[in-house]
């Protein structure tokens, strides 16, 4: 036998400690305020035709109706079964890039903030697929290695910053090559998604020739670029007494452009890449690009499991309880006559 909410046996000691003193109590304070109203002849009379063993039987059935209802409560069950727990997915690796240009403000409120937001969205609709995430600028850090435990990911999501990478700069090669080697099954060539995530821009880290090579172990690139490649946006800095200014290089304001034919080239070298651009004024939905592209591709089983299902039994009990509640209902408590 099993229970699905074994804190309902609390209720039980409401029996001993309440119900069964409340019916004392009561059975005491009938039988003194009888004594005082009625006469002797009269108390004669009132025995004669009230039975107490009916009235203490009564009390037993709706003590012991409130009983099962208790144990109902306790949602038992019994008669176990084993199942066979199958659940299937896809690894993806988000790549997300934490150089200062994802720090300008033509999507709001940032590009590499709306990123985290996005990423933390797409965790609420993922079904059962691992998830890595690997930060890159002038180096790559794994973040989380492929796991289920969309928690952890929450946590290592919260302390990302452009501080999360130790060198500046912009390495998309580098990152694509660290999750491809790093962080990916190599035992499988199937059900690989890599989401990249940024504005393009690239230091020669031949990042068109890694995403050749990722293809070759099975994995798709999905980039998603922020931004756009006309006029761009200067990348916001504070001073250190809290001033707002803008980054500059030889005296000039530094404009961040999209570098979409980069990712294009990127993504298009895998089968079934995929190129989204996210320009200023829209939003970055991770979920649906789930729905649309990862999570309708066939997915290997992830874990399997094997667990006991039971039979629900609260209903007898119920039936139990309303029984003894009717049979109460029906059981005088006057005498057979004689």
């Amino acid at each position: 036998m099993n229970l699905g909410n074994d804190n309902a046996l609390w209720l039980l000691f409401a029996v001993p400690l309440v119900l069964a003193p409340a019916y004392a109590w009561c059975f005491r304070r009938k039988a003194r305020t009888l004594r005082i109203l009625a006469s002797t002849e009269m108390l004669a009379k009132i025995s004669n035709t009230v039975s107490l063993r009916k009235q203490i039987f009564k009390a037993v059935l709706l003590i012991a109706a409130f009983t099962s209802l208790v144990i109902a409560l306790t949602e038992p069950k019994w008669n176990p079964q084993p199942q066979q727990i199958r659940r299937k997915g896809r690894d993806v690796v988000i790549l997300l890039d934490t150089s200062r240009s994802m720090l300008a403000e033509d999507i709001t409120p940032s590009r590499l903030e709306r990123s985290k937001i996005a990423i933390s969205d797409l965790l609420e609709v993922l079904k059962g697929d691992r998830i890595a995430v690997i930060t890159f600028a002038g180096n790559s850090t794994v973040k989380c290695p492929l796991t289920q435990d969309y928690a952890f990911v929450r946590m290592a999501l919260a302390d990302i910053s452009t501080e999360s990478t130790s060198r500046g700069g912009t390495l998309i090669g580098d990152a694509i090559r660290k999750a491809a080697e790093e962080v990916f099954d190599k035992q499988s060539r199937e059900f690989k998604d890599l989401i990249l995530i940024t504005d393009g821009e690239d230091h020669d880290s031949f990042a068109p020739e890694a995403a050749q090579k990722a293809a070759q172990e099975g994995i798709r690139i999905i980039a998603i670029g922020l931004g756009d490649d006309v006029t761009g946006s200067r990348i916001p800095i504070t001073g250190p007494n809290g001033e707002k200014t803008f980054l500059k290089h030889r005296n000039e304001e530094v404009w961040s452009r999209l570098n979409s034919d980069l990712l294009r080239e990127v993504a298009y070298a895998t089968e079934g890449g995929k190129y989204l651009s996210v320009l200023p004024g829209t939003t970055l939905d991770l979920g649906r690009i789930y729905e649309d592209l990862i999570a309708s591709a066939e997915g290997r089983e992830l874990e399997s499991m094997t667990m006991m299902k039971y039979d629900e039994k609260f209903q007898i009990f119920v039936a139990l309880a309303i029984g003894l509640l009717v049979g109460e209902v029906l059981v005088s408590e006057r005498k057979k006559a004689a």
